[in-house]
């Protein structure tokens, strides 16, 4: 039988899916899905127990070749592609993890964060790893995993334990134990990794006092990592990146200039910069875009915490709806005469801002407030967001960037999100034909590694518009929203 599929195995903050592929041309043809249940331990901690990472991996990856009628011979690879910054532990002897996968999202080292700010540390930090020193990466959750976990520290220091991103557990548990390894996208996420160099930082390991034995070997984004048989006969796993890279990738950013942004539970947009890392002026990210044939890509990006987490918080905080779907038929309804602004600093404002003890608000209430001026307040709340990451690149990225901005995530299916996004920024949004093109990223990135897809050019020429959203919104109109926007997140910040 023809190895004719690729599976992408999606693992995010919230679901965890694989799609299954046909190639050459990459056309999904089934999906698998399951929810993953977030612990929230204290204020600003958030959890996810690591054997519901690998279980409801390799089940979707099953139910979704399942779902083709074929079986592991008819695939070729397997890409991954994950949640980013999540840190985990484990103990190498036994594959088991020694606490709860700690999840970007968790604040709980922002003092850590701030001592080490104060001690001058941040810009060796941004020189070397292109990140702003925040609870958001690896380094510092590392750190309060061996001095709060018992007998931790003295197990990492005697080459017991392992750490990993998301991608790097899931390969260790999917190869039996076999590789510790990760991509240079996912190693850009640690605060651990010279990105002009290409390797770990000795000089920051000794910061963070995290032992160099915990880590593990970086490699390209598209190459053989290892082979599992949970299919049933072994299989390539041959790609991996971290969510945001392996969108920019699925939507074909290949070229300096290319932008995308992500809708998802955050919200990340990247600028595609070439082969040399532009440092930012304005407090974004520079970051690996991808790593290929052994030369690195890089990005600017901006992070937004808090994206359709806002949508989630109205079903599931408030109750003010049943399915987030139904947020922009509410907006389109909401009373235009009132201004309601929502912040949703919930764990923190992320790009420009880095605000770890921001905290949520809203603004403009009245009598008259209802669910509909809620759910507008909550999805303008991302466009505005976006266009503080827009300003922000604008000042950093003195070449031309595109005009266009490419979109993808789950919010995107919105027509309103979207108008009101072109209308926000004042620039076209392109929505793709693929949606899901996380996955599709990870997929390419196997597919190309085993050579059932093609060079990155060719691949480029697959990407289809679905829909591209031209401002409406009068310049004036657009600046008091924004103006309104702008001082609702001073009022917000803690500092």
């Amino acid at each position: 039988m023809a190895a004719d599929l690729v599976l992408a195995l999606d693992q995010g903050t919230t679901s965890t899916r694989a799609i299954a592929y046909r190639t050459p041309h990459l056309t999904p043809v089934a999906t698998a899905r399951r929810d993953l249940q977030q612990h929230f331990p204290a204020s600003g901690w958030v959890e996810h127990d690591p054997e519901d990472l690998i279980a409801h991996s390799i089940a979707t990856l099953r139910e979704a070749l399942a779902a083709t009628g074929g079986t592991a011979a008819s695939v070729a690879a397997i890409g991954i592609t994950n949640q980013r910054e999540t840190t985990v532990v484990w103990n190498r002897a036994t594959g088991r993890a020694i606490h709860r996968a700690i999840v970007w999202q968790d604040r709980r080292t922002a003092a850590a964060c701030a001592e080490l700010r104060a001690g001058g540390h941040e810009a060796t930090i941004t020189a070397r790893t292109g990140l702003l020193l925040d609870p958001y990466f690896c380094a510092t959750k590392i750190a309060w995993l061996l001095d709060n976990v018992p007998g931790a520290r003295a197990d990492a220091e005697a080459g017991r334990l392992a750490f990993g991103t998301v991608d790097t557990w899931l390969l260790w548990r999917l190869t039996e134990g076999q590789v510790h390894a990760t991509d240079a996208t996912n190693a850009s996420r640690t605060m651990l990794y010279d990105i002009a160099r290409g390797c770990w930082d000795q000089d920051l390991l000794d910061l963070f006092r995290i032992p160099a034995s915990l880590l593990p070997e970086v490699r390209d984004s598209s190459g053989t990592f290892g082979t599992t048989t949970i299919l049933g006969t072994p299989v390539p796993i041959a790609g991996i990146a971290g969510d945001q890279q392996a969108a920019s990738i699925g939507q074909a950013c290949f070229s300096p200039g290319m932008v995308k942004s992500t809708y998802g539970t955050g919200c990340f947009l990247l600028l595609n910069t070439g082969t040399t890392p532009v440092m930012s002026r304005s407090r974004m990210l520079t970051t690996v875009a991808a790593q290929l044939n052994g030369t690195r890509t890089y990005a600017l990006e901006g992070a937004i915490f808090v994206a359709g987490a806002a949508v989630q918080w109205l079903r599931d905080g408030l109750g003010l709806i049943a399915d987030a779907a139904e947020t922009g038929a509410l907006a389109a309804a909401a009373d235009p005469a009132q201004d309601v602004i929502m912040v949703p600093a919930f764990t923190g404002l992320g790009a420009p801002h880095w605000d770890a003890d921001a905290r949520g608000a809203i603004f403009g209430l009245t009598r008259a407030t209802g669910p509909k001026e809620f759910a507008r307040a909550a999805l303008e709340s991302v466009a505005f967001q976006t266009r503080d990451l827009i300003e922000a690149m604008r000042a950093d990225w003195t070449q031309d960037a595109a005009t266009v901005l490419r979109v993808d995530g789950g919010m995107v299916a919105s027509d309103w999100t979207m108008q009101f996004l072109a209308d926000t920024l004042a620039a076209p949004v392109d929505r793709p034909a693929v949606l899901e093109t996380t996955a599709l990223g990870a997929a390419y990135l196997a597919g190309l590694a085993t050579s059932v897809c093609p060079e990155p050019a060719a691949f480029s020429q697959t990407w289809a518009l679905q829909r591209r959203f031209s401002p409406q919104m009068a310049d004036a109109d657009r600046n008091r929203r924004y103006a309104l926007w702008q001082d609702a997140v001073r009022r917000t910040l803690s500092r």
